[in-house]
């Protein structure tokens, strides 16, 4: 069994079927792990959405910021303008209803105690041991799918608070949890959570780092495997594998073969 982690798929359908295609994928025994950001930008996301769904257990799948931001649009909340126009398609589908309500239960992180490998979209607090991600990730993902879920998208968006402490408590606890799972690029000296940059690390002012960078984690130890930051490209490092490589934006679609080893096949995006 081979277990291959695809970076942010975007909509971006045929580039996935191509990229399957070229790893001889067979739902049977090979299993992924996607990054999440399944939808938007991409002028395929309702056909995506309904791929990915219909892989089953053979596809692991944690949910991106577009992805929470498709459930939020659903019901009118946050920015409801469809910036790309890929989302009216999913919207007004016949099956929209269970397409969203499978989303909403996907998970925020994914982590394998066989390989010590945790799938994240876009990255970690330096202060959560894996534990504690977890832990915190399930009280997010126990308000997605509860009955009353919606009253959790209207509190999801927001900048604030930037810095965690486990004093936080109510929304301000689960939006922290959510911008770091789903958002997170630079942090501070000081561990705050910094949303302007998105272009590689070397151009951010002094102070900021990537959050992978920062000296002992509470994680370390563990192998973090993610998306999101598609200016950064690929990166297999021991401790971190980053899989956007940008599709979206006419570069390429990343999957690497998690193991000792990683092996990475690419395909190029149109």
């Amino acid at each position: 069994m081979a277990v291959y982690a695809i970076g942010d798929l975007q909509g971006c359908y045929d580039s996935f079927r191509n990229l399957l295609d070229k790893l001889k994928f067979d739902p049977d025994k090979d299993r992924l792990w996607l990054t999440g950001d399944l939808v938007n930008r991409g002028s395929k996301s309702l056909k995506t959405l309904r791929y990915v769904r219909s892989l089953g257990k053979s596809a692991k799948v944690v949910l991106g910021n577009h992805d929470l931001h498709l459930l939020a649009v659903a019901h009118g909340i946050g920015d409801s303008t469809d910036r790309f126009g890929s989302l009216a398609k999913i919207l007004k589908a016949d099956d929209c209803d269970e397409l969203l309500d499978w989303l909403r239960r996907r998970p925020l992180v994914h982590y394998s105690k066989k390989m010590n490998t945790l799938l994240v979209h876009a990255g970690l607090s330096p202060r959560w041991s894996i534990r504690k991600t977890l832990s915190l990730a399930d009280e997010v993902e126990s308000k997605l799918r509860a009955p009353k879920y919606v009253k959790f998208l209207g509190k999801m968006y927001g900048n604030a608070p930037n810095r965690w402490s486990s004093d936080l408590k109510g929304n301000k606890r689960l939006r922290y949890i959510v911008n770091c799972l789903t958002r997170i690029r630079m942090v501070d000296r000081k561990g705050r959570l910094d949303f302007e940059h998105k272009g590689p690390p070397g151009g951010a002012r002094n102070g900021l780092k990537p959050w992978f960078e920062v000296e002992d984690p509470a994680w370390e130890g563990t192998r973090i495997v993610f998306g999101h930051w598609s200016a950064l490209g690929l990166i297999i490092n021991p401790g971190v594998i980053c899989v956007d490589t940008g599709c979206v934006w006419g570069r390429q679609l990343t999957a690497v073969q998690l193991g000792k080893r990683p092996k990475v096949t690419q395909v190029k995006c149109s």
